[in-house]
């Protein structure tokens, strides 16, 4: 069975990029932790704004966000998401001016205002560009051009930033901008076909007589959405607080400087996610999802309790154990939950992209345990997110 068909295939390819994009910028705030750590000399649990203020964007903005997808459709809904990153982009020239971190603190509220709207837009339109049961595969095929940004951002931006050079992290907020606004431009000339089927359609006539309300409360009596926007949010106190913290995680007891452990992010950790990514796709292809989250949410437990145990070599390769298990969490959940999600899979998706304000959440929290006893200590607060995810896993399993 084909991932995507023939007349779908150049949306994909599109819808596909945008990933890519969000993952860069994401991956930029990983970086952004140290830089500003020692650059404003500002503290880590400090630093952990930079998280808490991107990720509330998205929880403010998700379902306005859903809202306008549903009455507008997905084209504009990317357009829109681009024109705010872009704009929040170049927010950094006045932020780097004055040195100000509540301007960038600011300018990083609407780039995630403006990420939430891509993603809100691109999952599900990827999830639903072909047949229901291939739509977890599909998904984490597209998530994986996620994974290559994030491989790229650390390396490109970090380098950029610790090298010692005169530039300042204007720079690559700058020219990031040119190219989303330029992305913006051609997104409003090119036409993606809006998915609709039957059970679709019936929906934005539900939804234009019963209104928002009324979606959301058929959305809520279902279990499987339910626990699956937990679960999803579960995973971004994990994913997000590791990714935010690696660099500290990495130099804290001098394992390696921050030069070298912003390059070991990019392509060891990230880039092991993103094969991982890939090879979840492919096994998904013919192994119920399902199964394939179970396993991958007992190891990941299981790093991250290596982890705080604080056992030298093995704690360390308990991370990249995270890192290749996670993988294929979000893609998955996500494909999983909005599968159930009846008429209502755009606003639905709206709910999943508030998740994201679990990685505000979860590294905060790790940010305070590690300023109060160590990095390793630290790794509990992902311990706990990863292990609701096995028990939603598990929950699954039953049904």
């Amino acid at each position: 069975m084909k991932l995507v068909s023939k007349k779908y295939l150049l949306p994909f390819i599109l819808i596909t990029s945008l990933f890519f994009m969000w993952g860069f910028a994401r991956a930029i705030l990983d970086v952004l932790n140290k830089h500003f750590q020692e650059s404003l000399e500002i503290s880590i649990t400090q630093s952990t704004l930079i998280q808490a203020t991107t990720y509330l964007g998205y929880f403010l903005m998700a379902l306005p966000a859903g809202i306008l997808i549903t009455r507008f459709g997905y084209r504009r809904g990317v357009v829109a998401g681009l024109l705010l990153f872009g704009i929040g982009a170049l927010m950094f020239i006045p932020g780097s001016a004055l040195l100000s971190f509540p301007i960038f603190l600011v300018a990083l509220f609407v780039i995630g205002c403006g990420l939430v709207m891509l993603e809100t837009s691109a999952n599900p339109y990827a999830a639903e560009l072909g047949d229901k049961e291939t739509a977890a595969s599909r998904l984490n095929l597209a998530q994986s051009f996620n994974g290559l940004g994030c491989i790229l951002a650390p390396v490109i931006v970090g380098g950029f930033l610790f090298s010692g050079g005169s530039g300042g992290v204007e720079v690559p907020y700058t020219i990031m901008g040119v190219i989303v606004l330029a992305a913006a431009l051609m997104f409003s000339r090119v036409s993606l076909p809006e998915i609709s089927d039957s059970a679709e359609t019936e929906a934005g006539h539900a939804s234009a007589d019963a209104g928002i309300a009324a979606t959301i409360r058929d959305l809520w009596k279902r279990k499987t959405f339910r626990y699956g926007l937990l679960a999803l949010f579960c995973y971004e106190v994990a994913e997000i607080s590791i990714n935010s913290l690696f660099i500290n995680y990495a130099t804290s007891d001098g394992w390696m400087d921050k030069a070298t452990a912003s390059m070991v992010l990019s392509f060891g950790a990230l880039g092991l996610f993103m094969v991982a990514r890939v090879a979840g796709s492919a096994i998904m292809s013919r192994i119920k999802a399902e199964k394939v989250l179970l396993v991958c949410a007992l190891m990941t437990v299981a790093g991250a309790v290596a982890v705080t145990l604080d056992l030298g070599m093995i704690s360390r390769g308990g991370v990249f154990v995270c890192y290749a298990f996670e993988a294929i969490m979000f893609p998955t959940i996500f494909a999983i939950t909005i599968r159930d999600a009846g008429k209502n899979v755009k606003i639905a998706s709206s709910f999943l992209m508030m998740t994201p304000i679990g990685g505000a959440v979860g590294t905060s929290l790790m940010g305070i345990v590690a300023d109060a006893t160590s990095m390793s200590t630290a790794f509990i607060v992902p311990a706990a997110g990863y292990l609701f995810v096995l028990i939603y896993a598990l929950k699954l399993k039953k049904q």
